[in-house]
This record gives structure tokens, C-alpha cells and sequence, in this order.
């Protein structure tokens, strides 16, 4: 039984929670934005909440979608399901209970968030099979992972303003980049099973096209503390994860797999200086 749960957890990678803070990081930027603050503790609990759970669903439809594909692939083969340790019909089964878990919490908010959920949930059931049909799929985890923003000012706002879609397109911008540093580790798998990427379709351009993406989100984040007034603290914040962003393509410099695997684990630490700026700014009223 304690095996059982074990594989389980696995499965949603609980085990491995990195995933889940690159998730929360701009649903808690969007949360505190939205409030001018700190947000409704209600909304706060909903969303912290349906980050966990429905990373957790992301990542079980995720391996019953790439069954076949991780059993070829080195870094993957010993999945639950690949391994045979969980049936796909019982990880389909988690993946339902999930997303009920998860539709149950946001019916407690407002019926623009409850509408917006739908979206949500179709991005997060079909992201998985992307890969399959366009060498964008980390364009489209990047909307899947920013859908959280727009639903987060629904909530705490009842309404979305243009500052919430352009935090939408910077979470968007900035999961491109660190999942491209993602892909680049499987690229030569990718590219041997026939499987699809951005590390594959920008080639030998990634780190510049990396590097561009990031470049656009400063620009996109320095727009939106421009509409908000945000101040000191808040750039402050954005000068650390920009040192971050050069440190990441200093690890990304030959493409080795182990330091795009770590520039890509980096993104949890440069998500939450910029948090960290964004709530010193609302906290201290000398800002």
C-alpha cells in the first residue's frame, strides 16, 4: 500500500516540486496585483490551492499521454505508468478526481472565474498531446501555466483588466524560455522518436531566441509596473532575475544537458525575486 501511494505521488511529481513553483510564482503576481496588496485570504486559499492540484493533473495526463513515448526516452522510461507500476485506466481515473477537486474549489468564486475555468481545464487536458502536432508546445504550457493570471483578477476583481493579459503574455514569454531550456536536455531523444519542440525548431538559435523571450518579458513586466506605479522594490526585483536571466544563459553557453537542466530549475529562484519585489512594494508604504 505504502508503495502504491509512493508511485502515486511520483506520478503527480510531488516528488519533484519545481513544476508547481513555476506555476504559483505568476498566480502570485497576479494575486497580489489584483489586490493592490495582499490579496482576499478565500482567493488566496482557491488558487494556492488549484496550483497544486492541477499541476498535479497536468503531470498525470501528461505521462498517460507520452506513455509509449517515455518508454524510448532514458531520463523517462521508469515512470509509473511506463514501468507498469500504475495502469493508464487508474491514472486517467486520478486525473478526473483532480480536476473535480480542483472545478469543486473554484466554484466558491465568482461566475467569470467558474466560466474561465473551462478554458483551463481544456488547456491542461490537451497540452500534453501538442508535441505531437507543432514544434510550439512550450508556447502552448506557457498559456496553460498564464491562464491562471486572467482567472486570478477575475476572482479578486470580478473583472479582467488589459494589465492582467499583459501579465497573461509575459508568463507566457517567460515559460517559453525556461521550458525551451527544458527541452534542449531531450533534445537528441525528442529528435530520434520523431517528438517535437521549440529546443528543436529554434536549433542553433536557442540560446539567442532564449534570450529574446526574456529580453521581452523585462519589456512586458516593466510596462506593467509602469501602469501600476509600482515602484523601487518592484524594479529591484526585476534587476535580480534580470542577473538571473544572464547567469541562466551563462549555464546554457554549450548546451550541456546537466546545465540546461539547472538554468532550467534557476526559473524557481528568478519567479520569486520577482514576487519578492512585487509584495515588498505593496508592504512597505515608503516604497
Amino acid at each position: 500500500m505504502i508503495e502504491r501511494l509512493q508511485q502515486y505521488l511520483i506520478l503527480m511529481r510531488f516528488d519533484k516540486p519545481v513544476g508547481t513553483f513555476l506555476l504559483l510564482w505568476p498566480t502570485l503576481w497576479a494575486l497580489w496585483m489584483a489586490a493592490g496588496g495582499v490579496p482576499d485570504s478565500g482567493v488566496l486559499i482557491v488558487f494556492v490551492a488549484g496550483v497544486v492540484l492541477m499541476r498535479a493533473a497536468g503531470c498525470v495526463i501528461n505521462d498517460y499521454a507520452d506513455r509509449e513515448i517515455d518508454s524510448k526516452v532514458r531520463r523517462t522510461r521508469e515512470r509509473p505508468i511506463t514501468s507498469g507500476k500504475i495502469a493508464p485506466k487508474s491514472a486517467l481515473m486520478l486525473f478526473v478526481v483532480l480536476c473535480l477537486v480542483a472545478f469543486a474549489l473554484v466554484l466558491t468564486m465568482n461566475r467569470l472565474t467558474i466560466m474561465m475555468s473551462f478554458v483551463a481545464a481544456f488547456l491542461a487536458a490537451t497540452y500534453p498531446f501538442m508535441k505531437r502536432y507543432t514544434h510550439l508546445p512550450q508556447v502552448y504550457l506557457g498559456a496553460a501555466f498564464g491562464w491562471a493570471v486572467p482567472m486570478v483578477f477575475a476572482a479578486q476583481t470580478g473583472a479582467v483588466p488589459n494589465v492582467a493579459w499583459l501579465l497573461f503574455i509575459a508568463t507566457v514569454l517567460w515559460a517559453t524560455a525556461y521550458d525551451t531550456m527544458y527541452a534542449m536536455v531531450d533534445r537528441a531523444d525528442d529528435l530520434r522518436i520523431g517528438v517535437k519542440s521549440t529546443a528543436i525548431l529554434f536549433g542553433d538559435g536557442d540560446r539567442a531566441i532564449i534570450g529574446i523571450l526574456q529580453a521581452l518579458f523585462f519589456v512586458v513586466l516593466v510596462l506593467i509596473g509602469q501602469q501600476l506605479e509600482l515602484g523601487l522594490f518592484y524594479y529591484g526585483g526585476l534587476a535580480l532575475a534580470a542577473l538571473l536571466a544572464c547567469y541562466q544563459q551563462y549555464l546554457l553557453r554549450d548546451r550541456d544537458i546537466l546545465l540546461c537542466f539547472r538554468a532550467f530549475l534557476n526559473n524557481n529562484m528568478f519567479g520569486a525575486v520577482i514576487f519578492g519585489g512585487i509584495a515588498l512594494h505593496y508592504a512597505l508604504p515608503l516604497n
